[in-house]
């Protein structure tokens, strides 16, 4: 199978289950506001990797997952044309938090600088 078919269909599994986890009335995943984040099939389209980033807690997010994989097989059954609907293994992605990290870290490096500005501000520099 070429890149771009595999690209295409990992695309449309991940907007597919996007879809059908709006439709899960499920608790866990509702509080803790999961969202998939891309999936990985693999070629022969027996093993999808689904990654999901959460803003609560994982661990109960992942169970409500992985229990309700069932649903979400039978969803993408019904709307993808695949030959094989993939097993689907949940992977939490910790992207969006390390991404988080990474722009507070950059909030607080602009406001030690801005801080420190205003005292070089009087100075000005000869070089």
């Amino acid at each position: 199978m070429g890149k771009y078919r595999r690209g295409r269909i990992n695309d449309a599994v991940a907007e597919e289950l996007a879809v059908a986890l709006r439709e899960l009335r499920d608790p866990r995943l509702s509080e803790n506001f999961v969202s998939i984040t891309r999936a990985e099939v693999a070629a022969d389209l027996r093993v999808a990797k689904i990654y999901f980033s959460v803003m609560g807690e994982t661990e109960p997010a992942q169970k409500a997952l992985e229990g309700a994989e069932g649903k979400l097989r039978h969803h993408l059954a019904t709307t993808l044309n695949l030959r094989i609907t993939p097993t689907l293994l949940f992977v939490a992605d910790s992207s969006m938090e390390h991404g988080a990290r990474i722009a507070r870290l950059l909030s607080e490096i602009r406001s030690e600088e801005d801080r420190a500005t205003p005292a070089q501000n009087g100075e000005e520099r000869h070089d």
